[in-house]
This record gives C-alpha cells, sequence and structure tokens, in this order.
C-alpha cells in the first residue's frame, strides 16, 4: 500500500505547480488582451 502521507505531499507539489502555471497564463493573456504584449515585431508596428 502507498503511503498516504507521501502522495499527500506529491498532491500539494502539483496543485502548486498547477495553481502557478494558471496564474502566469492568465497574466499573459491578460497582457496579450490589453495590449501589453504584441506578437508583431517592431519594424511591422513602424511601417503602419
Amino acid at each position: 500500500m502507498a503511503d498516504q502521507v507521501g502522495l499527500k505531499w506529491v498532491g500539494v507539489i502539483f496543485a502548486t505547480v498547477t495553481l502557478a502555471v494558471m496564474i502566469t497564463t492568465g497574466m499573459i493573456v491578460k497582457g496579450y488582451a490589453v495590449g501589453s504584449y504584441s506578437l508583431e515585431t517592431p519594424a511591422a508596428l513602424s511601417d503602419r
């Protein structure tokens, strides 16, 4: 039988990593939405 205390710590670690990835992804998506980030290069922006 697996050690339940060990499995609990593995779950906590995975949950922490998952939460960090979700927060980072949300911040990046928000940055693209408000225009802080752009997929276009500076040269393409100066041609406008």
